[in-house]
């Protein structure tokens, strides 16, 4: 297990003290000497384009009914996590010790390492591939991002897209990449070079 930071006034140990804690088993300890230094974006929404409910939740803590929509016959007996979620309205939860692997990248590879689970904090929008997300989220998400640079190194963020293309599409076209870089004004190196050309230093922050 890597050795953990020191608690901090948003932080006690891995959990963030503003994000609403929901806890799911689907998490184990990282690898010896993992550096945390990536963010995973993620979208998700279940039924596909439908928010607000509360089935995000049970799949990450293994109590989706299986039988209630006909499109979870087709995720069933999945056992996933991410170390947070932002609602439509910006509200957080936090699913993972951060200090822990959650279960969100799968086969992946990025800045030449490969099981981005080992060394990531993953992040799940709600939201659908391809569709556009909230002013709250976006808010919510730059926020975020900030309070997880305080604690780890991170210098790397991508989309489930960019760390398993081909196999994964989101967050998808709808998400704004530049706007999070302008809401963070971190350097356009931390992200992924086939969304830097889109990035626009002249544009006001969002």
């Amino acid at each position: 297990m890597t050795t953990a930071p020191p608690d901090t006034g948003d932080w006690s140990g891995g959990w963030l003290r503003t994000a609403q804690q929901v806890l799911s088993p689907n998490a184990n300890d990282r690898p010896a000497g993992a550096v945390v230094d990536l963010i995973v974006l993620h979208s998700i929404s279940l039924p596909p384009g439908q928010y607000g409910g509360p089935e995000v939740e049970q799949l990450f803590t293994n109590r989706l009914d299986w039988s209630a929509h006909p499109y979870f016959e087709q995720i069933r007996g999945l056992e996933v996590s991410a170390h947070f979620f932002v609602r439509r309205d910006g509200q957080v939860v936090q699913f993972v010790d951060a200090d822990r692997r959650a279960w969100h990248a799968g086969v992946s590879c990025w800045r030449g390492r490969e099981r981005c689970n080992d060394d990531s904090i993953g992040i799940e929008l709600e939201g659908l591939e391809g569709q556009t997300f909230e002013d709250a989220q976006y808010r919510a998400l730059a926020d975020l991002c900030r309070q997880l640079a305080d604690r780890y190194p991170i210098t790397h963020i991508a989309g489930h897209e960019h760390i398993a293309p081909g196999r994964k599409l989101d967050p998808g076209s709808g998400f704004d990449w530049a706007r999070l870089q302008r809401g963070l004004a971190w350097d356009h190196r931390c992200f992924p070079e086939c969304v830097i050309a889109t990035f626009d230093p002249d544009a006001s922050t969002a």
